[in-house]
């Protein structure tokens, strides 16, 4: 099978899962805290489920999501070289709200690398894809929809400061090199926001595995840039806490990584 047959299949199964498993219980559902603190909901633990039994059909081999143990995630990452790596719902906070900025992410992995990669945001109908070596795409659209790059001062900016240590959080607030700043909530959009040039400049100081895992091939493959706060090579961080400074525009990365490197 093509992993553009693949991919397709792959589309084909998230916005189904989508559409029985997550919207009827959007804004419907109540919410739980998992001992990290972090909320999740019946959709979260349904569509994981549809997912883990739906993937495998599609390309056989394990499925780690996010809604494992981390003793279970881990197993899975160290034991196999192919893998389907899952976010149910990315956002969830932002789902149990009301606030349409949430996603299903999925990402096929191999040797630790993402090679496919959907992550679709079911209120807005986005579906945004990637394959390793073939561009990314938002709804069949190839990205980036557009390629103006502005000054440095004028760029607009996705930062979450809350996994940001050191003194970048307050040089971030008091002498920020950018125009104006954004956090709506889902990493996994976010990457997406960038490939398609909705955002200019990234930073974020700890993603999971499922945070990043499509939404980093979404960008890469769009000709995107990143890095990582404390390694020149992003893939070497850690993956279970993998912070990312990124761009589209190469001219923008530079002047970003130093800015940000600078300012730890």
């Amino acid at each position: 099978m093509s992993a553009s047959h693949v991919l397709d299949q792959l589309v084909s199964t998230v916005r189904a899962v989508a559409a029985t498993e997550v919207m009827p219980r959007f804004m419907r559902v109540g919410s739980s805290r998992k001992d990290d603190g972090t909320l999740f909901t019946e959709a979260d633990l349904e569509a994981q489920r549809a997912l883990e039994r739906e993937l495998p059909k599609i390309v056989p081999c394990p499925v780690l999501g996010e809604e494992m143990t981390a003793a279970e995630q881990e197993a899975l990452w160290e034991g196999h070289e192919q893998l389907w790596v899952i976010d149910p719902i990315d956002g969830t906070t932002n789902f149990v709200h009301g606030l349409p900025y949430f996603a299903i992410s999925v990402a096929l992995v191999r040797a630790g690398r993402p090679v496919l990669g959907v992550v679709y945001n079911p209120v807005a109908d986005e579906c945004f894809t990637a394959e390793l070596g073939q561009g990314a795409y938002l709804n069949g659209q190839r990205l980036p929809l557009k390629r103006h790059v502005p000054a440095m001062s004028e760029a607009v900016a996705g930062v979450e400061v809350k996994w940001l240590g050191g003194k970048l959080p307050q040089r971030l607030a008091a002498i920020a090199p950018f125009g104006s700043q954004r956090n709506f909530g889902a990493s996994t959009l976010d990457w997406c926001y960038i490939a398609a040039g909705r955002f200019d400049l990234y930073v974020h100081g700890g993603q999971r595995l499922w945070d990043y895992a499509a939404g980093c091939l979404v960008l890469k493959e769009a000709g995107g840039h990143m890095t990582s706060l404390y390694h020149d090579d992003y893939w070497a961080d850690d993956v279970w806490q993998r912070s990312v400074v990124a761009a589209l525009d190469a001219g923008l990365f530079g002047q970003w990584t130093r800015w940000v490197k600078c300012n730890l």
